[in-house]
């Protein structure tokens, strides 16, 4: 059955619980709403976001999530998470006019930008959002005479070296400058209110956090001896987003809950956030792409750019290859391959045959330039010209970033939600004046709803400020 979202007219699907990705796919390449039926698209999974809240609630309870908007600002995501009733890291005037105007709270906003422009620190002030990062002295000089009345976080740099993107190299003040920081800060009158830090975003060392944590700690007993009353905490980002992805969620709060617990017990008052991006949006994106173009090429041309291969011994059993050329690449929503430093795979949909004969591939973006590649080498069965090759966890830094460049669109988005978690986002769209039209009058099946659990699903799954 299908649902209209408000005056957006915005379609979402509602289907069985246990249909499959590769069933959405499958179904969605018969919808209607698409100007070209080849052109790429994105299946938008909204239960995996809502199943993603109720493990951060469960397993992270003292931490209030600011959800990281640059890691995708999906309209339809925004808007769910508002009526989750969490907070937002924004990082630009844009950013915050966009939550501003999904009626988000200034409360609800941390600006969390070390290096601000001053026309975006007068926007903060006119309205109210009044929570911001710092970590050098002339950012304090500028607020001073800006907005002199906002409460400021010191963000300290950490070891962020187990990070596949490593942020100390341009935020993060030492922690050997951060006496001389909150004394300028207390010479200027500044309200310093609690220290922030990011392990680097795609953390794949889980005790990267806990020492984290403890340099922060040491900055809080720093700035009790001068005088400052510390009540806030962010704990940044960098929690994992997809099953495969290096260290798990559990793992990270395996160490956070009793080091937190230990450092900024409940009773110290302490309010602490996170700004969790990839862990909310990753794994509910998959995309579609088309294969336009093919060339047969040897096996050999492809092997000798990947010599993992060689030692699978192929190099002498496929004399064949294939470059596939697709409807989006490195200048669209791959351009995480560059910013992100991610690696993806590709999966071929509708293949029977398991185990069918597969030969050295390489997989090529649609513009005309020859960095536009995503992968190099793969192994894949031989697949014709107008087939579909599709690519799971494709939910953080992915069409956010994307461009329009050589004029190829971006991905249109096909939104999904589990009959079983229907009634949960329904209440959650309505609450927040979401309005939801619904063309027909199927009746749906309620059976056993993920949330049975809890009596209240909006206050428990929001999280208290």
């Amino acid at each position: 059955m299908k649902v209209v979202l408000g005056e957006s007219g915005i379609t979402l699907d509602i289907v069985k619980d246990d249909l499959s990705c590769v069933d959405t796919i499958e179904q969605t390449l018969g919808a209607a709403g698409r100007e070209e039926t080849d052109d790429a698209f994105y299946v938008v999974e909204l239960a995996d976001i809502l199943l993603k809240h109720k493990k951060w609630v469960s397993l992270l309870p003292r931490v209030e999530p600011f959800y990281a908007m640059k890691c995708n600002n999906d309209p339809v995501i925004l808007k769910m998470l508002t009526g989750l009733g969490i907070g937002f890291d924004c990082a630009s005037k844009t950013e915050m006019q966009t939550m501003l105007g999904l009626g988000v709270l200034p409360s609800k906003i941390v600006y969390a930008n070390p290096c601000k422009q001053a026309s975006h620190i007068r926007f903060a002030a006119e309205h109210g959002i009044s929570l911001m990062t710092f970590d050098n002295e002339m950012e304090l000089h500028k607020i001073k005479k800006i907005y002199p009345t906002a409460r400021l976080l010191l963000r300290i740099r950490t070891d962020d070296s187990k990070s596949l993107c490593q942020l100390g190299i341009k935020y993060g003040a030492p922690l050997k400058q951060c006496r001389h920081l909150l004394q300028v800060s207390h010479d200027l009158k500044l309200n310093v209110i609690g220290v922030s830090f990011h392990v680097g975003s795609g953390c794949y060392d889980a005790r990267a956090f806990g020492t984290a944590v403890s340099a922060a700690r040491r900055v809080f007993d720093l700035a009790t001896q001068m005088g400052f009353k510390f009540t806030i905490l962010d704990i940044g980002g960098g929690f994992p987003g997809t099953p495969d992805a290096a260290i798990t969620f559990e793992e990270v709060c395996a160490i956070l809950n009793p080091l937190l617990e230990e450092q900024f017990p409940a009773s110290s008052g302490v309010h602490i956030i996170a700004e969790p991006g990839r862990f909310y949006s990753a794994s509910a994106f998959t995309l579609a792409v088309n294969i336009v173009a093919c060339r047969t090429v040897k096996g050999s041309q492809i092997i000798e750019d990947d010599k993992s291969l060689e030692v699978a011994g192929l190099e002498d059993s496929c004399e064949l290859g294939f470059m596939y050329y697709v409807n989006d690449g490195v200048y669209g929503s791959f351009n995480c391959l560059v910013f992100d430093h991610a690696t993806v795979h590709p999966e071929v949909l509708g293949v029977k045959d398991k185990d069918a004969v597969k030969f050295p591939c390489s997989v090529w973006g649609p513009t005309c330039d020859s960095l536009d590649c995503i992968t190099k080498s793969v192994m894949l069965p031989k697949i014709g010209v107008g087939e579909w090759l599709y690519f799971r966890n494709m939910g953080a830094y992915t069409c956010s970033a994307a461009s329009t460049f050589n004029g190829f669109k971006k991905p249109l988005k096909f939104y999904t939600i589990s009959q079983s978690c229907w009634p949960m986002l329904s209440k959650i769209l309505k609450r927040f004046g979401l309005h939801v039209i619904i063309p027909c009058h199927e009746p749906l099946n309620h059976k056993a709803p993920v949330f049975s659990a809890l009596p209240d699903f909006l206050e428990i799954m929001s999280v208290a400020p």
